[in-house]
């Protein structure tokens, strides 16, 4: 299981290494609050980006981790004795060290949600870690290395290189292999880290944009803002609200995505950042300013084809021309065409990304993976002709309400004071350029849906900069002479109505849900280090993939995600719909022959097609299968019995394997 020691470990590693780096180049970027506010943020981005094809070219080693990682600080602690340029026109306020300290604690609510609770003989989980089943694909690069193989399928003769937005999940393994911690453990410390940056750079937005030091600690207050859900079914009944509203989908503030989808949330402060970098870039144009804009935008990209990809087009598509109108006319053509030269810089960086995504939907057969078609708001309550209807204007008038209460109305109030009190030139820019990311961020979900998936993932994710935003201007606009009162009201009445969820989600977060599986999953560790005993780091296993189905809210193969640290044939549905290019008709039928194969009623063909068609090279069986009492592998030509634990597992290895175990850790 993971260790909370070494979650705490890699945490701090994290925050030391890329904070240092971030202040490193942002004192040259940027004014003292957002400098110290980015740092985070812009010292993974930039680390990353630059280092995924380094490394992919070196090898992906601790050596080279070390040796590469040490180069950057060398770097950066000779760029702390060269004199930064003043972009301060006099003494600014800065982050109060107590508000990092509040920004710490919070940021743990999220990190939290993906340890493991111990309960007697049992061991629970918290629901997010659903959507942290991607943990294999830390472990699978520790493990085997760059480019990452993909740990979810597999097919007999082929590598099964991995097609998905993963500079995240490789920053979490950057941190893992030196520190020979699993990628459970950096899946949380890099959980915690995310949370943490993200509210730095919102702090840092909102002292800059308000001018007072103490807008930071109204930032980590406003970011524990969840939604009205819990509040208006408490009032109305959960019967009257269900009708009247559609089902949760995850489309939600801050603090849930957080816990849920943190390298969306990353992709989001890298858009935040890449608006200010081209707001700056308008009115100053250096070398170092466009360069180090390549590499967020690259950075975002990659941690999330939805947020860092279409949402920052969109809105570098509104904000562009706006700025143009800013910058004196003999410097446009040279901002122009710099812009054009970023982009083809980070087409070239993000090219192996790009194509991976466009050969993933030719392979996937979606002809149009993204549609236009308005938010579902309303609930069955309203007739289906007219509720298409009311659904355009109940998403402004009423979602965005309830899942932002406390950010939404206060944001944009804030915003609008802002622009009309800030003077003309670069601060004008910037607060144009962020407004602009908080249309698009609001407007995508509105009107488009992505179709590869069970969710509209870009709906629920476009979301993410217009939150992170409106957390930081609500902040500051609270520290406003004009206004001030009704964002007041605004942003204090929804934290209040708020508070019922935000209590229920930290709660569910640290003690997990009662699950009937968590006895069994808390003896996992024991069967998984027995299947590696038997499968070399780069063998494929088979186990029923619906083994411990219960752990989390939708069936998902959890055990194998968080412990295996090996790579599967067939992982799941849930996890293949998102890691495997496959079209909907075979998914679907191989997810049919897995669980016919586990449940006692495979046939000898569908046996050997796991050896020949899939390459498991290792099965397990344990108890909760139905193959456990009609075991189709014990008179297979294919497969061999290596090790029988009565009562726990049986482990069948290929019959051309050889016969003594492999070590494997």
């Amino acid at each position: 299981m993971a260790s909370p020691l070494s979650a705490l470990l890699c945490a701090l590693v994290a925050a030391t290494f890329w904070t240092f780096l971030g202040f490193c180049l942002g004192r040259r970027l940027f004014s003292r609050a957002l400098a110290i506010g980015a740092a985070p943020i812009l010292g993974w981005a930039v680390h990353s980006a630059a280092t995924l094809p380094i490394l992919r070219l070196i090898g992906f080693s601790p050596t080279a981790v070390v040796a590469v990682a040490t180069a950057c600080a060398i770097a950066g602690a000779i760029s702390l004795r060269l004199e930064a340029p003043q972009s301060d026109a006099g003494p600014t306020p800065g982050i109060p060290v107590w508000a990092f300290a509040a920004a710490a604690l919070l940021a743990l609510v999220p990190a939290a949600a993906i340890l493991p609770k111990f309960s007697g003989e049992a061991v629970y989980l918290a629901d997010p870690i659903f959507d942290h089943s991607k943990i294999a694909i830390i472990d699978a690069m520790t493990r085997q290395g760059l480019p990452p193989v993909n740990p979810a399928f597999g097919e007999h003769g082929v590598v099964g290189r991995l097609v998905y937005y993963f500079l995240w999940h490789f920053s979490a393994a950057q941190i893992a292999l030196p520190l020979r911690i699993s990628g459970w453990e950096a899946d949380c410390g890099l959980t915690w880290f995310t949370a943490f940056a993200s509210l730095s750079l919102m702090m840092g937005v909102a002292v800059w944009l308000s001018k007072r030091s103490s807008a930071a600690l109204v930032v980590v207050v406003l970011a524990a803002a969840t939604s009205l859900r819990a509040t208006l079914g408490w009032l109305f009944g959960s019967y009257q609200l269900t009708p009247f509203l559609s089902e949760p989908t995850g489309f939600a503030g801050w603090l849930f995505q957080a816990a849920w989808a943190p390298q969306h949330v990353m992709s989001a402060a890298c858009v935040v950042l890449a608006i200010l970098l081209i707001a700056a870039y308008a009115q100053r144009q250096t070398v170092a300013l466009l360069l180090t804009l390549v590499l967020v935008v690259v950075a975002g990209f990659e941690s999330s084809t939805y947020v860092g990809g279409i949402t920052f087009a969109i809105a570098g598509l509104i904000a562009v021309p706006l700025l143009l109108g800013a910058i004196e006319q003999a410097k446009r053509w040279r901002f122009v065409i710099a812009l054009a030269i970023a982009a083809v810089l980070v087409g070239s960086l993000a090219a192996p990304f790009i194509l991976d995504q466009f050969g993933t939907v030719a392979a996937r057969g979606d002809a149009r993976p993204i549609t236009i078609h308005h938010f579902e708001v309303l609930g069955a309550m309203i007739p289906e002709t007219l509720r298409r209807t009311l659904d355009l204007p109940a998403y402004w008038l009423i979602l965005l309400p309830v899942e932002f209460p406390a950010t939404y109305v206060a944001g944009a109030l804030a915003l609008l004071a802002i622009l009309r009190g800030a003077p003309a030139g670069r601060e004008r820019s910037v607060i144009v350029a962020l407004i602009c990311l908080t249309s698009a961020g609001l407007l995508v979900p509105w009107l488009l849906v992505s179709t590869i998936g069970d969710n509209n993932d870009l709906g629920l994710r476009a979301v993410l900069p217009a939150a992170t935003i409106l957390i930081a201007a609500a902040a500051a606009g609270l520290m406003l002479r004009p206004r001030r009162l009704l964002i007041a009201a605004s942003a204090v009445g929804g934290l209040v109505l708020c508070l019922p969820d935000t209590v229920q989600m930290i709660q569910s977060n640290f003690s997990g849900t009662p699950r009937p599986d968590a006895a069994v999953f808390a003896q996992s560790p024991e069967l998984w280090a027995a299947v590696r005993r038997y499968a070399a780091p780069g063998a494929r296993v088979a186990n029923n993939p619906l083994f411990l189905q219960d752990l989390t809210p939708w069936p998902a193969n959890m055990s194998w995600a968080l412990l295996a640290n090996r790579s599967s044939c067939f992982a799941g549905r849930e996890l293949a719909l998102a890691l495997a290019p496959l079209p909907p008709e075979r998914r679907e039928a191989i997810n049919a022959q897995f669980i016919r194969v586990f449940g006692g009623q495979a046939t000898v063909a569908d046996v050997g097609d796991m050896a020949k068609v899939y390459g498991c090279d290792v099965v397990v069986v344990v108890p909760q299968d139905e193959a456990w009492t009609n075991d189709p592998f014990v008179a297979s030509a294919d497969y061999r019995l290596a090790e029988s634990r009565d009562g726990k597992w049986r482990i069948y290895v290929l019959a051309t394997a050889p016969p003594r175990a492999n070590s494997g850790r």
